[in-house]
Formats: structure tokens, C-alpha cells, sequence
């Protein structure tokens, strides 16, 4: 199906380029991306070129769309639990115009080249584990609810680092649901249904198991509190905080570490939790009541029933899910002793009961504990540290006051090379038109 409707202002390449070097969009990229316009800009043009290179001179939209950064609920969201996250800075972007023959076609820098065919929309085995998969996905999402699908030629670039934890796939996924809803839906659908669709083909097409928080996270921007007691609609909570003026930056330190060969480790987490919730009767551990998890009255049936690690793993999920909420009333009311108290202890539990830091299958690879030692040994109590998203690999995240950054980036960089360690500044909105104002209205679920 193929209708244009489109929502988003389109120019020629070469007005874009002419507006943008006399800084007109300055304003607009310095609420994306928290500074560094020029940088930004540059990168814009940058892409602008690849497009006309590649598929010649025309109207495009530019569009783009954040990387996220979980702030509190370490593992809660597939359990249908709470979180804390917020979208940042960091971005994927495009260069976009339709196209009438029903045809895709992608040239990306980190995603590699991508074409198909929106006549075909089954999931493709071929195409399991690559972003063709997760583009096709999206495109049958929309497809399924009735939403308009069609054609469109793109050159895309992103800066979310991959693997690091910072979901660059969800940045992806939003990314490429947006370009559906600019250019043949008129803005719609809402932003939590675009988060539904992209975590639907990352987990269907792409091949991965996914809780919906990245998507969310991306798709709704800002610091938010997601309540996935309902997965289907999610409640999501706006939160208005920054760092900054509260004297703290907010950092990850990339170990350089990779996540292959994880999968086991990762896979065993939901499955040990979940084995704790049918033990109870629940299919997920939000089913069940903390307190009669936490009575002594099963402790001896369900010891037998699960391995020690399981029981630990389901505590650390009912302490954190509290905990997610605690963090977000303390950034509410601006308490940051308050906040630096359960991030530290957010980290503790992860490390500790959630066993996420070490690898089972690889207890040699030291490589994230290691990080957080030196985090605490640098930061020496004024700060905090904690394993960031999955674990095992990847990024730690810490909080370091505004006055010991510069030593602290310097060191950390020192023993994982430059660049290692960077700031995480907030971006205030999900997905976002260039040149338009900025989304608002379509965040129908979101309080």
C-alpha cells in the first residue's frame, strides 16, 4: 500500500546545504545535540553530499533520532517492571525522499547498504541478525495496523556508538519508523505505537529478544519513567531534570569490550527470573507480590526449585524495580544525595545479586569490574558508578561532579584509550524533523 501524506519540511539539497552554513538550523541543533553546532552541522552537510551522490539532487527530509541511556531499572523492563531512562545526545540521521516504485534503498555508514522491496513483507531468513531485517520489520509493523507503507531512498550516518549500550539498533528502528510516519502517514502513528513496531522487528526479523525500553526511551526523548506493568501500552512519566546545573556530569566509559559470545549470559538472566515467577505462578516476576516472595514461608520449596543465582537474580529484580521509582521522585524533587544513594546502590545490586558484571561462561573477562573498581577508586565516595544496560560488556555509567570531570574523562581514557570516556547529555526530544518544530503533540501516552 502506497499513499503519500506526508508531515516534515522538504527542501532541495542545495537550499539545505545553504541554510545550514549560514547557521539557520544552529538554534534547533544545539537542542539536539546539548552544543558543538558546528560539528553538527558539518555532519548534516556531510550526509546531504552522500545523498546527492548517490541518488542525485532532490527534495529531502532530515531526520533523526536518539540513542538512550538507562539511568535506573537494570533489567526490570522484561520482567514488565519499572525504568528510568533518557534519550541522549548521541544520533542516528537521515537524508530521505520517497520514492513511487515501492523500492528502499539505504546507504548508511554503520549499518551498511540495504535494499528491498515493500511488496514482500514476511520476515526473510536471510536477513535475521542484519538491518535489512529490522527495516523490513518496521515496515510490516506498519503494514499490520494500516498504516500507509511505500518506497524511499536514504543516506543515513550515526554517532551512538555501537555495542556500547547505548542502543544504536532503537535509535535505528525509531529512526526508520519515523521516516514511515513523515512521509505516508502525515506524523501518526503515536510515539509508544512506533516503539511497539520497532521492538516487534528488532525481535521478529532481527532475530533479537528485546524489552521495550530502548524503543520507548528513543521514541519518547527526555528522562522518563516507564511503568511496563502493561507491555502493550506502557505508562510513560516525563521528568525534567539536568545534571549539569546540578553540579554533576552525567558520563559512560566504554571498555572497548566485546559482547560477542554473550548471548548465553544475557538469555540466562529472563530465563532465571521467569523460572522464580512460574514457580510462584506468574509468567513474569511483576506478577507476583514482593511480599510473598520475600516471606520465609516458600524460601525451602523454592531453593529446590531454582538455583541460588535465580533466587538472587529475582531479588535484585524486586529491589531495583523500587528503586527505579525512588530515582526518579529524587530527581523530581532535585535530591541528588538521594539519587547518588540508589544509583551506587543500583550498581551494587547488579554487580552483586544480578551477577551481570562478570561473565559466567568466560569468568576470565574481568573487563567491566575492573572499570568500576577504578571508577570508585577515582571518584573516592563524591560520586557514582554502575554497570550500564546488559552488562557483561560494553559501558559502565558514572556521575562524576562537574569539577572532577576533566581528571576523571583524562584518566579514564588513559587506560581505555581517547575518547573512551564521554558525556551522556540528555536530548530533550525523540525523533525529530529538521526544520520543524519540535514534537510535543504526538506523545499521546506519555503524562
Amino acid at each position: 500500500m502506497e499513499k503519500t501524506n506526508r508531515k516534515g519540511k522538504d527542501m532541495l539539497i542545495s537550499e539545505w546545504k545553504d541554510r545550514l552554513c549560514r547557521g539557520s538550523y544552529d538554534e534547533e541543533l544545539k537542542t539536539l545535540c546539548g552544543g558543538d553546532t558546528a560539528r553538527r552541522r558539518e555532519r548534516y552537510i556531510g550526509l546531504l553530499d552522500a545523498f546527492s551522490g548517490r541518488f542525485g539532487d532532490g527534495d529531502v527530509l532530515l531526520i533523526s533520532a536518539p540513542g538512550r541511556t538507562e539511568l535506573g531499572g537494570n533489567h526490570t523492563d522484561h520482567q514488565n517492571g519499572i525504568v528510568l531512562c533518557a534519550a541522549v545526545a548521541m544520533d542516528t540521521i537521515a537524508a530521505v525522499s520517497p520514492r513511487g516504485d515501492g523500492r528502499i534503498e539505504i546507504r548508511s555508514r554503520g549499518f551498511g547498504d540495504i535494499a528491498l522491496e515493500t511488496d514482500r513483507l514476511d520476515p526473510v531468513p536471510e536477513e535475521r541478525g542484519t538491518a535489512g531485517g529490522i527495516v523490513r520489520g518496521v515496515a510490516a509493523g506498519f503494514a499490520r495496523r494500516g498504516y500507509a507503507v511505500g518506497g524511499f531512498s536514504a543516506c543515513m550516518d550515526s554517532d551512538v556508538p555501537a555495542g556500547g549500550g547505548l542502543s544504536s539498533s532503537a535509535a535505528f528502528e525509531i529512526l526508520i519508523a519515523t521516516v514511515f510516519s513523515a512521509l505516508y502517514n502525515g506524523g501518526e502513528p503515536d510515539a509508544l505505537t512506533r516503539a511497539v513496531i520497532g521492538q516487534g522487528a528488532e525481535r521478529d526479523y532481527f532475530g533479537k529478544p528485546s524489552g521495550l525500553m530502548d524503543q520507548a526511551s528513543s521514541a519518547c526523548g527526555g528522562i522518563t519513567k516507564i511503568d511496563f506493568a502493561d507491555p502493550s501500552r506502557p505508562l510513560v512519566e516525563r521528568l525534567s531534570f539536568d545534571f549539569r546545573e546540578a553540579g554533576y556530569v552525567l558520563c559512560a566509559v566504554d571498555t572497548r569490550t566485546s559482547h560477542a559470545d554473550l548471548t548465553a549470559d544475557y538469555a540466562s538472566i529472563p530465563e532465571e527470573m521467569r523460572a522464580v515467577a512460574a514457580f510462584f505462578g506468574g509468567s513474569v516476576l511483576r506478577d507476583i507480590d514482593p511480599s510473598v516472595f520475600r516471606s520465609e514461608k516458600d524460601r525451602k520449596a523454592l531453593s529446590a526449585a531454582v538455583s541460588p543465582r535465580a533466587i538472587l537474580r529475582a531479588e535484585h529484580f524486586f529491589d531495583e524495580n523500587e528503586r527505579a521509582g525512588r530515582m526518579a521522585e529524587a530527581l523530581s524533587r532535585g535530591d541528588m544525595d538521594a539519587y547518588l544513594r540508589e544509583m551506587n546502590a543500583s550498581g551494587a545490586s547488579s554487580r552483586e545479586k544480578l551477577q551481570n558484571v562478570i561473565p559466567s561462561l568466560h569468568p576470565e573477562e574481568t573487563s567491566m569490574a575492573v572499570a568500576l573498581d577504578r571508577a570508585e577508586a577515582l571518584l573516592r565516595g563524591k560520586g557514582a558508578w554502575r554497570i550500564h544496560g546488559g552488562g557483561f560488556a560494553g559501558c559502565i555509567q558514572c556521575l562524576v561532579p562537574e569539577a572532577d570531570y576533566g581528571a576523571f574523562r583524562a584518566a579514564m581514557d588513559g587506560y581505555y584509550g581517547e575518547g573512551a570516556c564521554f558525556e551522556l547529555r540528555v536530548r530533550p526530544c525523540g525523533p525529530h524533523i529538521l526544520g520543524t518544530d519540535f514534537a510535543k503533540g504526538d506523545l499521546k501516552h506519555v503524562q
